[in-house]
């Protein structure tokens, strides 16, 4: 199965990173490769149900996922429960640098679910993947670091 994992350091403390990267609903605002994100869900532990829409490579994929946070570890982990791929689970992470930095994490597994097509069309969705992330990171990082 194909993953991608991306990390980026953002030169602001952790909470701050923690909070904008748990902040879904905000993500469409500042992120040009996010169409929409919706919260259709929360219970007081912590977990919810997001809808998204994200644009990859002119195409429209759109998902709708579980997401359990971990405020202790800033680990929110995420599973699609229905949407376009086959599979889509992963996880964002944000770890303490200690030094007023903190790293974000973008981790996912992924199957497009067309076995006939997986040699060709893995490499092209993990290289598509890769980019989108690199650019919520460092929307992210720009969004914390302007406010900062």
């Amino acid at each position: 199965m194909p993953h991608v994992e991306v990390n980026l350091p953002i030169k602001a403390p952790v909470a701050e990173t923690w909070a904008a990267v748990t902040r879904l609903e905000d993500y469409a605002t500042y992120m040009e490769n996010v169409e929409s994100v919706t919260v259709i869900g929360e219970t007081d532990a912590g977990n919810r149900t997001s809808e998204w829409s994200v644009l990859l490579k002119g195409s429209v994929l759109e998902w709708v996922e579980d997401d359990v946070l971990d405020e202790d570890e800033r680990v929110m982990s995420f599973s699609q429960v229905s949407g376009d791929l086959d599979e889509f689970t992963g996880y964002w992470k944000v770890d303490d640098c200690g030094d007023g930095t903190s790293v974000v994490t973008f981790y996912v597994d992924f199957e497009i679910g067309i076995p006939l097509l997986a040699d060709m069309l893995n490499p092209v969705a993990t290289r598509a993947l890769r980019e989108n992330s690199e650019h919520m990171l460092r929307a992210i990082e720009q969004r914390i670091t302007a406010v900062s």
